[in-house]
């Protein structure tokens, strides 16, 4: 087992892995920008690193400045959380060519499965559902080309995207130059590459993802699906489990499909694969190879801690468990609380006047927001996730009701008023929702 684990990202993530490394017996090293000298996890660690100033690119981007700091720290591994540098295959095999413990898959399956395309490839050979595609599409003409060949509407993706960024639709023909020239300079701009390629768009999907843990010696099992189709802007904002779309032989009939898709891809750690469901099928999106944010309402219903299981699995430990010990209990629910105007989605950085986090049975907040706390301006606006679960779907939504009007949070404006708007509805309160409904809920508001 590991001894020391520098914990390279920052916010509710870094101090989840280090409240997970502490209940190990790991010690911890944090590393931050000179705008996060305060925050909660660099309070907490063991040895913290300041590695550069406020922005991103100049700090939680700065792969040098990081691996000096585990190795200043004599780290024996790194834990990315998500975001950040959590999918970068150059940072991974950097941070192993010095000596140091990724937490997480190998670099190979990295380079592999980030790419849109080939992960599409990958799928479709391990017996997964994908929707029509294409290759990379280097013209116009050849979008268009697709496009005919595709049926519309179709969507054009960055093939090294994520985050919702580098995505177009084109509903005819008329639309495929715009979405296509767009699409390629969002994916430049945000993943320095230009390459997109087009699937099928599909208009009244729903978001399932299937958890997957994989050990080195060939063990997988899943936990369950989760459904994020409450978005806005390609990103999520409440996620549930179980999904209540699925019958449990849909439920269980996806779920061995990817496990044996990841026994023979022979992936190892942690990852989530995403499809969209509609009419009853799943099609293949995409695998996230790194902790996802939502995976705390799959540790409510199973009472497995994904972090230490990634960390026990980097460090060459057995699952220790097969798929039929995998018991799913209960409903849980996470809402992401942002800094944000509720109506605009604008950001509201600034300091934290009254903090009051709600309790009780089957409510967890992860965050590292406090009453005095300065949120920087520089970085991605959530500042909580509220997580619920109780016996039942409806159960759990009656607590979530009250968890959210117990939660306070003064000096801010934050998207608290927008969840409790989004849990009364009657579509919601029946699970009638696609990934389109919060947007077309927002503008019929208006």
């Amino acid at each position: 087992m590991f001894q020391k684990i520098l914990i390279a990202n920052r916010g509710e993530v870094a101090l989840r892995i280090h409240r997970a490394c502490r209940e190990m017996g790991i010690r911890t090293v944090a590393v931050h920008s000179e705008a996060d000298a305060n925050a909660m996890h660099v309070r907490l660690a063991d040895e913290a690193v300041c590695i550069g100033p406020a922005r991103s690119a100049d700090s939680y981007l700065n792969k040098p400045a990081i691996i000096s700091a585990a190795i200043i720290t004599g780290a024996d591994a790194i834990h990315p959380g998500y975001g950040f540098l959590s999918e970068n295959a150059d940072f991974a095999e950097m941070v192993e060519k010095h000596g140091i413990n990724f937490i997480g898959p190998s670099v190979e399956q990295m380079r592999l499965m980030g790419d849109k395309i080939a992960a599409r490839k990958v799928a479709k050979e391990a017996g997964l559902p994908i929707t029509e595609g294409s290759s990379s599409l280097e013209t116009v003409e050849e979008a268009k080309k697709w496009a005919e060949k595709i049926g519309y509407p179709v969507i054009i993706k960055a093939k090294d995207g994520g985050g919702g960024k580098g995505m177009k639709i084109a509903y005819s023909e008329d639309d495929i130059e715009e979405a296509y020239t767009m699409a390629r300079a969002e994916a430049k701009a945000s993943f320095s590459s230009d390459t997109v390629y087009m699937e099928k768009y599909l208009q009244h999907p729903r978001h399932i993802e299937i958890q997957i843990l994989a050990d080195k010696y060939g063990n997988v099992v899943h936990l369950g699906e989760r459904d994020c189709s409450i978005q806005r802007a390609n990103q999520k904002v409440i996620e549930e489990t179980p999904s209540p779309a699925l019958n449990q032989s849909q439920r269980l009939q996806i779920g061995e499909l990817v496990r044996k898709a990841i026994a023979k891809i022979g992936y190892c750690n942690a990852g989530t694969l995403e499809f969209l469901y509609e009419d009853g099928k799943f099609y293949f999106m995409e695998m996230n190879t790194r902790l996802q944010v939502e995976h705390p309402v799959t540790e409510a219903i199973t009472g497995i801690d994904i972090v230490k299981e990634q960390i026990r699995i980097a460090s060459g430990a057995h699952l220790g468990y097969s798929q039929e010990d995998i018991q799913f209990n209960g409903h849980a629910i996470e809402c992401r609380i942002n800094a944000e105007d509720p109506e605009t989605f604008v950001p509201c950085p600034g300091k934290i006047k009254e903090w009051h986090a709600p309790g009780g049975l089957g409510v967890r907040v992860d965050s590292e927001i406090y009453s005095g706390y300065e949120i920087p301006p520089f970085y991605d606006s959530m500042i909580a996730k509220l997580i619920v679960n109780g016996p039942t779907r409806n159960a759990t939504l009656m607590k979530l009701r009250r968890a959210l009007e117990e939660f306070v949070i003064m000096g801010v404006k934050t998207t608290i008023p927008l969840h409790q708007e989004i849990i009364s509805q009657p579509d919601y309160i029946d699970g009638q929702y696609d990934n389109h409904w919060l947007e077309n809920y927002m503008k019929n508001k208006k």
